[in-house]
């Protein structure tokens, strides 16, 4: 089935210079059926936004600031939110903010079983990135669309100044995410390796490291091991991962 989506933006939260790139990342999850930005639209800062959004189907929602200090933008996607919730036309949405006033919303959508997916920039707060499904920063997409207008040297320079270092943190993580789904023998399919992954930590993604998809950000690290096996039902082989066992270094005799 399907994955119909209701893509809610706080305009007033997020950059409109990658629109296009986080429209293709929304894609993979599911059919965007539903296509909001909400904003007041005489402020002269969202004027960039007011240039994208008919070549994107995006609708937008006014909403004046009728107060000083408080963000009337929040509310009225939040109602929007829980109205389309109710009317039971989609499956999932993507909450493009990086706003941790979103965070409750998001825990509210998951409860009703709605899949949540959230796009923002690395300042996100983590309440509101834990609260997705999985989260996406804009950064990753920037990356990509920088790498694809540029040449493969420059864009693997533009890349690495970019990303993510792998720390022990994250080498532990994926360490502890394989022995909990591994064999009697210790490996563990990729797929299931990559969704618990997902489960624990909603940001965590390849790309932020510098590689596209799981298997070559595992395969960079020293401590897994990877092995490829046939695959009977189709043409792509099965990935599978483990931890290296540690060599015990010999003790000298006395």
């Amino acid at each position: 089935m399907d994955t119909k989506l209701a893509v809610l933006i706080d305009g007033d939260n997020i950059p409109s210079a990658y629109v296009k790139e986080m429209m293709e990342e929304i894609a993979k999850y599911g059919n965007p059926t539903i296509k909001r930005i909400y904003g007041d639209w005489t402020n002269p800062h969202l004027t960039k936004w007011k240039n994208v959004l008919l070549e994107n189907a995006i609708t937008p929602i006014q909403q004046y600031g009728y107060t000083t200090g408080k963000n009337a933008t929040d509310s009225a996607m939040i109602i929007d939110a829980m109205d389309i919730l109710y009317s039971e036309k989609v499956n999932g949405f993507c909450l493009v903010s990086s706003d941790s006033d979103f965070t409750k919303l998001a825990t509210r959508l998951r409860e009703a079983g709605m899949l949540v997916y959230g796009i923002g920039e690395r300042k996100t707060p983590n309440p509101f990135i834990v609260a997705c499904d999985k989260f996406i920063y804009i950064e990753i997409l920037k990356n990509q669309s920088d790498s694809s207008e540029t040449t493969t040297s420059q864009s693997k320079t533009s890349t690495k100044s970019n990303v993510d270092k792998i720390t022990p943190k994250e080498i532990k993580l994926i360490a502890t995410t394989i022995s909990d789904v591994a064999d009697d023998d210790g490996w563990a399919f990729l797929g299931d390796v990559g969704s618990l992954l997902q489960k624990k930590q909603p940001n965590f993604d390849s790309r932020n490291y510098g590689f596209q998809k799981l298997t070559p950000l595992i395969n960079s690290i020293p401590e897994f091991e990877i092995d490829q096996r046939e695959n009977t039902k189709g043409r792509f082989k099965l990935i599978y991962v483990r931890v290296k066992e540690k060599r015990r270094t010999p003790t000298k005799k006395r």
